[in-house]
């Protein structure tokens, strides 16, 4: 997860959207250690991939969704 966290950091990731869950804690572990990634929690992994190619097409910087095992993904 900390390894993930770093080269989310290198590549100018700011944001995540998504959901914890139990397939992605070990990533969610890396992240919550750096303080210049900020996540950003959906209703479901639908929304987490919308929100993120939002996020991207508006900012212009990477869109970046995280999430776990679902009926969504």
């Amino acid at each position: 997860g900390e390894a993930v966290a770093a080269t989310l950091v290198a590549h100018g990731v700011t944001d995540l959207f998504g959901i914890p869950g139990i397939h992605t804690l070990g990533l969610y572990d890396g992240i919550v250690k750096r303080p210049e990634l900020r996540h950003i929690t959906t209703r479901h992994e639908q929304g987490a991939g919308f929100a993120a190619a939002g996020y991207a097409r508006v900012s212009g910087r990477p869109g970046v969704a995280c999430v776990t095992s679902g009926p969504g993904a």
